[in-house]
């Protein structure tokens, strides 16, 4: 008898127009549902509310696609008081969903522990203040930072426009010279993903993107329920 396709449930920012696509392009097999919390600008108070007001409602209706996992589909929001706030947003929606909850800040550490990096360089499309937050959450993680640099884009819809190719530059740019080990791409709502194996074989290190640290988590969680 067939196994039944696992359900993932997807929470994401409702500006983001790229971790949606990336879920269904790359998670064949699952059936993925999303529901979204509002957010235009992407800022500390602007997430904050979008966790306090909206996050719980989300939790509430994407109950009712029956989910076995659900993903907390928002990297920045995640970080904003350190790892122990991001693991308390993930045992609200098991506690809220009754599903395995998934968090991108954890799928990322999951990554990070994978190549153990002694250095790792940090780049997104955030204001400074985001940039640093989830800085901070891969330091109190243990790991040295050797760049930190965001591209100062505060319109979510504007951060899902920047093409792979733009990623690329940006993160070549800020690479002369630099000590790391590894790469993090943090941002769900950015095209990240098609840029991995580009700026991995020019830079010679490992390249980890939010997206796609979030869908290897998911496949493995998957594989799991079907065998």
């Amino acid at each position: 008898m067939p196994f039944a396709p696992v359900r993932v449930g997807l929470i994401v920012p409702s500006s983001n127009t790229v971790m949606e696509s990336d879920f269904h392009q790359h998670l064949p097999g699952t059936i993925v549902s999303t529901t979204r919390i509002l957010l235009e600008q992407v800022t500390r108070d602007a997430e904050f509310r979008m966790l306090e007001e909206d996050l719980p409602r989300a939790a509430q209706l994407i109950k009712t696609t029956a989910p076995d996992i659900v993903v907390f589909g928002c990297t920045s929001a995640g970080s904003l008081d350190g790892l122990a706030y991001d693991d308390g947003v993930g045992k609200m929606l098991e506690q809220r969903t009754g599903a395995k909850a998934v968090t991108v800040i954890q799928t990322v550490l999951t990554q990070l522990r994978k190549n153990a990096p002694r250095k790792v360089a940090v780049f997104t499309p955030y204001l400074e203040d985001l940039t640093s937050s989830v800085t901070r959450c891969v330091e109190e993680a243990g790991y040295a930072i050797a760049k930190a640099k965001g591209m100062g884009i505060r319109e979510n819809l504007a951060i899902g426009t920047v093409t792979p190719a733009e990623i690329i530059r940006f993160v070549e740019s800020q690479m002369e010279g630099n000590t790391a080990d590894c790469v993090f791409l943090s941002c769900t709502n950015w095209q990240a993903v098609e840029a991995i194996e580009p700026l991995g074989r020019k830079l010679g290190i490992p390249v980890i993107s939010s997206n796609q640290a979030a869908i290897d988590t998911v496949r493995q969680i998957a594989a799991r329920e079907t065998h």
